[in-house]
């Protein structure tokens, strides 16, 4: 009880110490550590909330690509309202190479699709599609990783198109031409198996 009654005097006469003015500044500081806590965290959660809202000035860039979607379609069908008129006078040759064309743009037109669809769906949103929509049978299951690996796929087929419609008409390249053709290829091809094997190393 003694010892009790001690350590309360002792108590007292160690806050008699500290002025009025000292306590304010105590109370002060400790107030100001909250308030600057409080703050910091608001301001963290604005930084982070305009981050992930900022993944939307996305949408419009993956709409524009449908413009370019409707342009390679314009394109495609001038090519055949062209031909038409002439279709009985082509060669066999020059068809092939019309043929290989709008392959060509067919796989643009794809990897045009391909790339607006997932883009949107992996940094974007989720589509929502009604359920007695039609739906593609890849949607939602593509990654970005699948996403990439697809895109270099197609830049491959693309490239062998392009190379196969070059070859079909070699009479009229340059060997010089002809030679830098076939390495921009070996090139995307090369780029396209060593992005699937450092997939493949990150996957295990």
């Amino acid at each position: 009880m003694v010892s009790t009654l001690a350590e309360k005097s002792s108590y007292r006469c160690h806050l008699a110490q500290f002025s009025r003015g000292d306590r304010r500044r105590v109370a002060t500081g400790i107030l100001g550590a909250i308030f600057s806590q409080a703050v910091w965290d608001s301001m963290e959660r604005f930084i982070e909330n305009t981050m992930y809202a900022a993944r939307w000035l996305l949408a419009p860039i993956y709409l524009g690509l449908s413009l370019g979607l409707l342009i390679l379609a314009i394109k495609f069908f001038q090519e055949i309202i062209h031909v038409i008129p002439n279709i009985f006078s082509l060669l066999e040759s020059e068809v092939i190479l019309l043929l290989l064309s709008l392959i060509d743009m067919a796989l643009v037109g794809g990897l045009l699709v391909m790339v607006m669809i997932s883009g949107y769906e992996n940094f974007v949103s989720q589509l929502d599609i009604d359920e007695n929509k039609e739906k593609l049978n890849w949607l939602g299951t593509m990654d970005s990783s699948s996403l990439k690996m697809k895109v270099a796929a197609s830049i491959v087929a693309i490239s062998s198109i392009h190379l196969l419609r070059i070859f079909m008409d070699a009479k009229n390249v340059d060997p010089q031409h002809l030679m830098w053709y076939v390495i921009i290829h070996m090139t995307f091809v090369v780029s396209a198996f060593a992005m699937g094997y450092l997939d493949k190393l990150t996957k295990h």
